[in-house]
């Protein structure tokens, strides 16, 4: 069985300490600016419909874009990875890639995605990522969660930016956005009513399950006379606690026969189905998938990398069956990485750092059933400083035409500043 602890680089290993002392910061320094929370529990109907829901998927760590969509028509991968590569769709292997369209496959652990795909609710972007230079995973995601690259000094998020920016599609809503996870991730960092919660079916303040609400009642009373935004942000804890509790997340049941994964992941984004689907006025969900820092016995058939794919792809599934695949809900998803891996593979049958990346978008209104690339090549003479996959599609391209397309955001230059995007039709 694979060591996870012997997996990674030491920056990665210790990457999720530092991310989380630092989201807790920056999100306590947002929440002091922050509109006050209504503190009352509330379902309502969303008073701006047509505006999706954005779920913000991250796969931390550097996932291996050439395994997650494997360029099966390019020889030089074949060349470059002879123990890592995905076989072709008609090399006879058992292993073999699910073609996308003549260039491009599924490896076999993504493959249950080609429905999506097929039925034009799933758009794959390739050869995409942040034209930053940098190999840091700390960098690396700072830059792309806050939407300018080489920038340390920017603290809040593209998306929350973008919640900041326009008016709450429910006026009443207790959240409009939420991180799973101890931390709020960059991404969301500035976005009013904003929280971060590891898991929405257990969210507490901790200890005895049989003394909860007196907590509750305790924190609220501690805090009512303090000054902001300290009361605020006490009773809006209470107010939250009871209306996350009011949602049945055990008991939910998942549309279009989908099975989500009984996974970290998998439950992720079945608490955002169930979430989305509560009419909370809830606008974006910020996820994150780690794992994907795969320097050595990476084995995208078998192994670790088939694991977190196998994952990542059953999830998604699963999300795409319950709520895009019916179309009544407007949602939209993206899924990205810091980096993609070094096209060659290593010594230690892993892949290091790399450059170029795979992005997935799927949605009701994605124009999918396409790997849109412009594909620069894999030989010598092609690879970005000689070992990587280049980035041709800068990733803002992507997430800007969503925002104002689906998200009804026209303030591009706030989301994503000193940056003027090229729309490539990802949106219908």
């Amino acid at each position: 069985m694979h060591d996870k602890n012997k997996c990674g680089c030491e920056e990665y290993r210790s990457l999720s300490r530092r991310q989380f002392l630092s989201r807790s910061l920056t999100s306590a320094a947002a929440l002091a600016s922050a509109p006050a929370w209504l503190p009352r529990v509330s379902f309502a109907e969303s008073e701006n419909s047509a505006r999706d829901v954005m779920v913000s998927v991250f796969l931390r760590g550097g996932g291996d874009g050439l395994s997650l969509c494997v360029p099966h028509g390019e020889d030089a991968y074949y060349d470059a990875r002879p123990n890592l590569a995905i076989p072709r769709p008609d090399s006879g292997s058992p292993n073999a890639a699910t073609d996308l369209d003549g260039f491009f496959g599924f490896a076999p652990a993504m493959a249950s995605l080609a429905p999506a795909f097929n039925a034009g609710d799933l758009l794959v972007v390739h050869a995409t990522g942040s034209q930053d230079e940098t190999r840091s995973h700390f960098d690396a995601m700072k830059f792309m969660e806050v939407g300018k690259p080489r920038d340390a000094s920017l603290a809040t998020g593209w998306l929350g930016r973008h919640l900041l920016t326009v008016a709450p599609v429910d006026a009443s809503a207790l959240m409009r956005a939420i991180g799973i996870s101890p931390g709020l991730q960059q991404t969301l960092v500035g976005a009013p009513l904003a929280l971060p919660v590891p898991e929405p079916s257990e969210f507490t303040i901790f200890g005895d399950d049989g003394s909860a609400d007196e907590r509750v009642a305790a924190l609220t009373s501690m805090y009512q006379a303090t000054e902001e935004p300290l009361a605020t942000s006490a009773a809006n804890t209470a107010a939250v606690v009871a209306l996350l509790d009011a949602i049945d997340f055990e008991g939910y049941v998942p549309a279009g026969g989908a099975e989500y994964p009984a996974t970290e992941f998998g439950m992720a984004l079945k608490s955002t189905a169930a979430l989305i689907k509560a009419d909370l006025g809830l606008e974006a969900v910020a996820i994150d998938k780690g794992g994907w820092d795969t320097h050595d016995d990476q084995d995208p058939l078998g192994g670790q990398m088939f694991g977190l794919m196998s994952d990542l792809a059953a999830a998604l599934e699963a999300f795409h069956l319950d709520l895009i695949a019916n179309g009544n809900r407007n949602v939209v998803l993206t899924c990205k990485s810091e980096f993609g891996r070094n096209v060659r593979q290593n010594a230690s049958l892993g892949t290091d750092h790399g450059h170029g990346n795979v992005m997935f978008a799927m949605g009701q209104r994605i124009a999918g059933g396409t790997v849109l690339t412009n594909w620069p090549g894999l030989a010598d003479g092609q690879l970005y400083e000689g070992q990587d996959l280049d980035v041709t599609i800068d990733y803002r391209d992507i997430l800007a035409e969503i925002v104002q397309n689906l998200l009804d955001n026209n303030d591009l230059s706030f989301a994503f500043p000193d940056y003027t995007p090229t729309f490539r039709g990802v949106t219908t």
